[in-house]
């Protein structure tokens, strides 16, 4: 028998239940292991998460039971009240939840089209629709997932072919809102009137399938239709071009018109003012007018400091001719005068003047103002006084003849050179 020291010195028994945990914990790690490798397994299945914008449509594989109905429903659930909205969801792993974006969205296709005249071109459409919530599960049912590929994209090209065809070439460059306008209305009354010709009434498993006739006909709610651009043969646009530049070219030219119009009337007001003008001043020039301002230029050419060759007129008024600058310098105000001893003057020198007394009288049959012709250089006076009546023939021909010498004196002066010394300086 053990002692009481000896049953101190013992470890104490372990208690039944952890011996019986300890027993069985293998069982127990390869039970945990087993369920969680099936949780992890059938997690995508089991739990599904409905993101921002969509909607879940759901399918059972087997028979359900719907909630809302108190009934069992097998297939695709078409009741609105079964959508599965934004969140988290528990689904069984047999059945399968199909998601539908409700948010606007955006696709862009190019398609071949013939115009009114038989112009072949590209035109690219943005097509921008959307779903509508309570007709996503009848979509799903009778158009699947791939609803824009198989209704809406050549639905939308058959209507664009259609308006295109309505229009020629020309038009359709330049009339690119009507086009896409039209567009948008007929596709969508051809996606409503064709979308609910495919809703089959005895294909539903439902207590009401007649409740779901006009669910397709607003499923898609298509927004617009945008065309991007047309593509015409360089040709035909090279050729519109040139339209357009000729009727461009038309329009410069009316306004060209219009402004030699303008500038026609303007100069005829302005000739009209001319000839205004030129009658009042007409009106108040007389002849003695003309000739009191005749008198004065001349005696402002007179006064000028140049040489100049004065010819005196025959006519009533006796207006001189002026001919300045013949052959002394302008502004040297020297005049050769003849030697005051009466010797004979230089050769290429003009002649002294004739006295006047010894002028003859005038020719018979003449006129009573006789010519006045003289030179004037400098400040000196002006040879305009006539020969007094009564002289004799032979005078009045010497003065013809110094005259003539005087008028010819510059033309000589220039070719003989300057004249010889006489040892009589020139008078200033």
């Amino acid at each position: 028998m053990a002692t009481y020291s000896e049953y101190l010195d013992s470890k104490p028994l372990p208690k039944r239940g952890w011996r019986r945990i300890r027993r069985h914990l293998p069982r127990f790690s390869v039970l945990f292991m087993t369920l969680l490798l099936i949780a992890v397994v059938l997690w995508p299945y089991v739990v599904v998460s409905v993101p921002t914008g969509q909607v879940g449509v759901l399918w059972y594989r087997l028979i359900g039971f719907d909630p809302y109905c108190m009934c069992l429903v097998r297939g695709t659930v078409l009741d609105p009240r079964e959508i599965r909205e934004e969140g988290l969801h528990l689904i069984m792993p047999w059945n399968k939840l199909y998601l539908y974006d409700l948010r606007l969205q955006s696709v862009t296709q190019t398609y071949n089209a013939i115009s009114k005249d038989g112009v072949s071109m590209s035109v690219q459409v943005s097509i921008r629709y959307q779903l509508q919530h309570n007709s996503v599960a009848v979509l799903h049912k009778f158009i699947g997932p791939d609803y824009f590929a198989t209704v809406i994209s050549p639905e939308i090209g058959s209507q664009t072919r259609q308006v295109i065809a309505q229009y020629t070439a020309e038009e359709v460059y330049t009339s690119r809102e009507a086009i896409q306008a039209e567009i948008h209305d007929s596709g969508q009354k051809a996606l409503g009137a064709s979308l609910n010709k495919l809703v089959q009434p005895e294909a539903m498993e439902q207590p009401d399938p007649k409740h779901y006739n006009d669910f397709l006909q607003s499923a898609i709610q298509l927004l617009d239709t945008l065309v991007l651009s047309i593509e015409l043969p360089p040709a035909i646009v090279a050729a519109i071009n040139r339209q357009t530049e000729q009727y461009y070219q038309i329009q410069e030219y009316k306004f060209r018109v219009e402004r030699e119009a303008q500038e026609s009337k303007r100069k005829q007001i302005e000739a009209n003012g001319i000839a205004a003008f030129q009658r009042t001043v007409s009106q108040g020039i007389s002849e003695s007018y003309l000739r009191w301002r005749g008198i004065e230029a001349t005696l402002a050419l007179a006064q000028s400091p140049n040489a100049k060759i004065v010819i005196f007129g025959t006519n009533k008024d006796g207006l001189p001719l002026i001919l300045g600058n013949v052959d002394t310098p302008p502004g040297s105000g020297i005049t050769p005068q003849p030697p005051a001893n009466g010797a004979a003057p230089p050769s290429g020198a003009p002649p002294a003047p004739s006295d006047k007394s010894s002028s003859g009288a005038p020719a018979p049959g003449g006129s009573n103002d006789a010519d006045k012709v003289g030179q004037s250089s400098g400040n000196a006076p002006l040879a305009s006084d006539a020969a007094p009546p009564g002289a004799s023939g032979a005078n009045g021909m010497s003065d013809f003849e110094a005259i003539l010498s005087r008028l010819y004196s510059p033309f000589r002066a220039t070719d003989s050179g300057p004249p010889a010394d006489t040892g009589a300086p020139p008078k200033p």
